[in-house]
């Protein structure tokens, strides 16, 4: 989901004045003014950052994850064969739950607009930005956040299908806002939630997408960046005005389009290198568990590194815990709780255990890290079209890369669109007209990403995004006897086994 941009605010925080353009216009003195202003903004930011995504963060979110694991017996391994059965496997099955109600999404659209806005330029560049730090065992480290993620992921979709509102239309739509309100009867923590999203999605959902976006376009056909951000804007205008359904439709072709073309390249590259492979994933679990001083540092620095980045890799590749993709999954038509939920389980496990492990791959097999640092490649995502380049023939594989970030940006702006829209919707008591002015900023601030004019409201989305935890974790934790008692309910049904 989260790019780049949010892997180097955790772990390598930089101003956030430099390259944004300045005021025009006011006298010197304003424009000091302003650039001090500025400075406190960052300072403040930084410091604030550094605690929603430091390892205090990190270790709840897998906690709760883990906490969640063994309360409900491990059901992401235990039940993982009924659980392919029942999400990817029906989509081959007639069963009515697969087709639409004409108000609302497919248990499978709903899916794919989650994982639009979860699979992004962090499953590229963020991914290969963990590894030049943390050494190849942070690969290691990310699985075991996605394992955990899983039932973490698993248990908000519960917690929204089972409190999601439906209007007198019969639509339905939801999130952690409303299993907040009704479930722990907390409107202000719902409100805070819906706030701090309802703000993060214009950085970490659109500007920062749009970026990566422009730099693609620019690559790959010469557009230049505000002609880019006009394109992108009408594209994004088209769909996101067309409501939830044409978000999902448009979604249920793109994701398993954008996905089978990565993975096939994945396919490719471990073709190719098939030889290495076994020595390849031999290096990713030693490295997990190296005790070497590194740099002169303390014994066992290695594997603390190796860990925070993995750990950290993995919840900003699915975004479990965050509370951001339960919004989608509770507009789908889907009536139980726990059925939805299983697409949760297999949405981690395509983001994160095959598509960034492809990433981690493509590196690792490829010999770029003996570079040292992703300054060689011009950052994380020249490092990834590096390694891509390294393995498949020609220039086919910094394409690959290019068309991918293309798609998984575009996706990721459609998904967070919604997000944004039901936050808003909740704040306002789901106005008409906020909810007009919402899409047509939106609309707007994809221009302002695309010529690299946003990076400001980036950063500080990129700290929102790491507070919309914080609620989230705790509507997780005080309402898990909740979601304990509706899978056990559902499992002992002999009809579900």
């Amino acid at each position: 989901m989260i790019g780049n941009s949010a892997f180097g605010a955790l772990f390598h925080s930089s101003g956030l004045c430099g390259g944004g353009a300045g005021p025009i216009g006011p006298p010197q003195k304003g424009r000091e003014s302003m650039e001090k202003f500025l400075e406190v903004v960052n300072s403040v930011n930084k410091a604030v950052n550094n605690v929603v995504w430091g390892p205090v963060m990190l270790i709840l979110l897998i906690g709760t994850g883990a906490y969640l694991t063994i309360r409900t017996g491990c059901i992401q391994l235990t039940k993982f064969g009924y659980i392919w059965r029942n999400t990817i496997g029906s989509l081959f099955k007639k069963k009515e739950g697969g087709k639409g109600d004409g108000k609302n999404l497919t248990a499978f659209e709903a899916v794919t607009t989650a994982l639009a806005s979860t699979v992004g330029t962090g499953n590229i560049a963020g991914v290969t930005g963990a590894i030049f730090t943390g050494g190849p065992g942070a690969v290691f480290w990310m699985w075991v956040a996605a394992f955990f993620g899983m039932f973490t992921k698993f248990s908000e979709i519960v917690l929204a299908v089972k409190f999601r509102q439906v209007d007198k239309d019969g639509v339905h739509y939801g999130g952690p806002m409303y299993y907040i309100e009704k479930g722990l009867h907390m409107k202000w923590l719902a409100m805070i939630f819906a706030l701090i999203a309802g703000v993060a999605c214009f950085g970490i959902g659109n500007i920062s997408q749009g970026a990566e976006i422009s730099a693609s376009l620019q690559s790959l056909f010469g557009v230049t960046p505000l002609i880019a951000g006009i394109l992108l804007a009408i594209v994004v205008g088209i769909v996101i005005l067309g409501g939830i359904k044409r978000i999902g439709q448009i979604t249920s072709y793109m994701v398993p389009f954008m996905a089978a073309f990565y993975i096939l390249a994945g396919i490719a590259i471990i073709i190719l290198r098939i030889t290495d492979i076994p020595a390849a994933f031999a290096t990713i679990v030693k490295s997990a568990f190296s005790l070497e001083a590194v740099g002169g540092g303390l014994f066992g620095y290695a594997i603390m590194t190796a860990m925070r980045q993995g750990f950290a890799r993995g919840v900003f590749s699915n975004e479990a815990g965050l509370g951001s993709a339960p919004i989608a999954h509770a507009a789908s038509n889907t009536k139980d709780p726990v059925e939805q939920g299983m697409w949760g389980v297999f949405e981690v496990f395509v983001d994160t255990i095959i598509i960034c492990t492809i990433t981690s791959l493509a590196v690792i097999l490829s010999g770029v890290l003996e570079a040292g640092s992703t300054d060689v490649f011009g950052g994380n995502g020249g490092a990834a079209a590096a390694a891509f380049n390294a393995i498949l023939p020609g220039t086919i594989g910094g394409m690959v890369l290019q068309i991918s970030l293309l798609f998984f940006s575009l996706s990721t702006i459609l998904g967070w669109s919604y997000y944004g829209e039901c936050c808003w919707g909740y704040l306002s008591g789901n106005n008409k007209v906020v909810d007009i002015i919402y899409k047509v900023i939106f609309i707007l601030v994809c221009v302002v990403g695309a010529t690299g004019s946003g990076k400001l409201m980036w950063d500080i989305s990129d700290t929102l995004n790491g507070m919309m935890a914080i609620p989230n974790l705790i509507a997780l934790l005080l309402l898990s006897g909740t979601v304990v008692k509706i899978t056990k309910e559902y499992f002992k049904n002999p009809l579900h086994k």
